[in-house]
C-alpha cells in the first residue's frame, strides 16, 4: 500500500522485482505465492515481474563488479559473521569503518570457494532526504566494506538492488525503515558505478509484534495467505494494514 500509494501521488509507475538473489533460500513456490497474492490483494504492477536471477541482471552484475574491480576496489575476504564477532567480543564493541577485521584487503587474498568478494567504499558520510523521515546522514562503511559476491556465490542484496535500480531507471525506493541504515552504503556504491543522483528513499514503518520484533516467516508468523484461509477479504486486509501500518490520513490506495 506504501509503494502503490507513493507511485500514484508521484506520478510514477511500479515495478515489481522479485528479489530471489539468494539461491540457496528462494524458491518458485515463494515466487508464485508472492505474485498470487499481490493480485488477490488488488495490486498490479505497471512493470514486471523482474526477478534477480534473469540472465541480463547476472550479466550487469558481473560487468558492475568488473569495473570496481579495474579500479581497485574489490578484494577477497575470508572474515565471516564468527570473525565479526570474535572481533567484538576482544574490543567490547562491533566492528566500524572501512575494511574488515581480517584486513583481507591489505593480505591481498586469492579469491577462493572460502572467500567472499567485498567492495571498498571509502570513508566519509552520506546525507540524504528521507521524504517520511527528512534528513539523514549514514557511514557507508558503519559496519564495514560491502559484501558484493558471498561465499556461496550469490550476489548480496545491498549490491544488487544498487545495480537494478541504475539500469531499471528506479528513482524512488519505497522500502521498510528496517533497511533505513542500509541507504549510506548503498548511495555510495552508486557513485562508485556512476551514478551521481541517487534514488529518492521513502523508508515507511513496519508492522511489528506486542514484543516489538518485526514479522517474521521463520518464525511462523501470520502472512497474507493465513487470513485468506481464515475468510478474511482482500478489503478488510487492506483496511487492518492501513490501521495498524502507519498509513498516513487520505494516503490513496
Amino acid at each position: 500500500m506504501w509503494v502503490w500509494g507513493a507511485a500514484r501521488l508521484a506520478g510514477g509507475t511500479v515495478l515489481l522485482r522479485i528479489e530471489d538473489h539468494d539461491r540457496q533460500r528462494s524458491r518458485p513456490a515463494f515466487d508464485a505465492a508472492i505474485l498470487e497474492d499481490l493480485g488477490w490483494l488488488g495490486f498490479a504492477p505497471d512493470e514486471g515481474p523482474v526477478r534477480q536471477t534473469d540472465p541480463g541482471a547476472t550479466a550487469a552484475y558481473e560487468a558492475a563488479l568488473a569495473s570496481l574491480a579495474e579500479r581497485g576496489l574489490v578484494y577477497a575476504c575470508s572474515c565471516t559473521r564468527a570473525t565479526f564477532a570474535a572481533w567484538a567480543r576482544q574490543h567490547g564493541r562491533d566492528w566500524r569503518g572501512p575494511g574488515c577485521p581480517g584486513a583481507c584487503r591489505v593480505r591481498a587474498l586469492p579469491d577462493s570457494p572460502v572467500t567472499s568478494l567485498r567492495v571498498a567504499l571509502g570513508v566519509g558520510t552520506e546525507t540524504f532526504d528521507d521524504l517520511r523521515l527528512g534528513r539523514r546522514s549514514g557511514e557507508p562503511v558503519a559496519t564495514g566494506d560491502l559484501v558484493a559476491l558471498d561465499r556461496e556465490r550469490n550476489w548480496s542484496y545491498a549490491f544488487a538492488v544498487v545495480v537494478d535500480d541504475r539500469r531499471q531507471g528506479v528513482d524512488l525506493v519505497v522500502r521498510g525503515e528496517d533497511l533505513l541504515d542500509e541507504t549510506a552504503r548503498q548511495i555510495r556504491l552508486g557513485r562508485l558505478l556512476g551514478r551521481d543522483a541517487p534514488p529518492r528513499y521513502l523508508h515507511h514503518p513496519l508492522i511489528r509484534k506486542p514484543s516489538g520484533a518485526k514479522l517474521s516467516k521463520a518464525d511462523g508468523d501470520t502472512g497474507v495467505r493465513d487470513l485468506r484461509a481464515a475468510g478474511r477479504s482482500a478489503t478488510d486486509v487492506r483496511e487492518e494494514a492501513a490501521r495498524i501500518g502507519g498509513l498516513p490520513p487520505g494516503w490513496p490506495r
